[in-house]
């Protein structure tokens, strides 16, 4: 399938699962990796396509993913049991696969990282976890304009950043942290 006709029937998937707010951060999340990767010397239409399905498992049930993570033997951690919306990146990984075709492993390996990071991230993992981060129609959130910066200019310095004001934010008001995210920064600020 041609690039063009691909973009234009995963954006027409989505547009058709995903709530108005959801496809609109969507579209912000695939232009933006777009850019990013151009930027990066990545392959665009991978980062297009990441982009695109990164929250196809977003807009469904906490109970239909705990029943896809069940039938299909994704394992589920005790955080993600008492925090099921943390499980879209993972069922949106297997969604990608097996509803969408998806068959490249950097890809739905983007996909599955891309709320949490993980320590040595491929550059489209970090790609996709930073434009999720920093569309446009994310909420201005502080430091968001140097963070954006850095997106294009220090994607390891970006990402660390990224994850520390996320620990911050997330400590400040009182939610539970995935531990793969304090992971993620630990590896991050001791690797450069």
């Amino acid at each position: 399938m041609k690039t063009i006709e691909l973009s234009q029937k995963l954006r027409h998937q989505m547009e058709n699962v995903l709530t108005e707010e959801r496809f609109d951060h969507t579209l912000g999340v695939a232009y933006t990796a777009a850019s990013m990767a151009f930027i990066h010397g990545e392959d665009v239409q991978k980062a297009l396509t990441a982009g695109m399905l990164h929250d196809c498992a977003k807009c469904i049930s906490h109970e239909e993913r705990l029943a896809i993570c069940k039938k299909h033997e994704i394992e589920v951690t005790d955080i993600e049991l008492r925090n099921p919306s943390l499980l879209h990146a993972k069922v949106g990984a297997w969604m990608a696969e097996h509803e969408y075709e998806v068959t490249d492993p950097e890809i739905l390996s983007a996909i599955r990282w891309h709320t949490t990071g993980r320590p040595a991230m491929t550059t489209l993992d970090k790609i996709i976890f930073t434009a999720d981060f920093i569309e446009p129609n994310r909420k201005n959130l502080q430091h968001m304009d140097e963070i954006r910066k850095e997106a294009y200019t220090d994607l390891d310095t970006c990402v660390r950043h990224i994850l520390h004001d996320t620990l911050i934010y997330l400590q400040t008001i009182g939610n539970e942290c995935d531990p793969m995210t304090q992971q993620t920064y630990d590896y991050y600020k001791g690797a450069f």
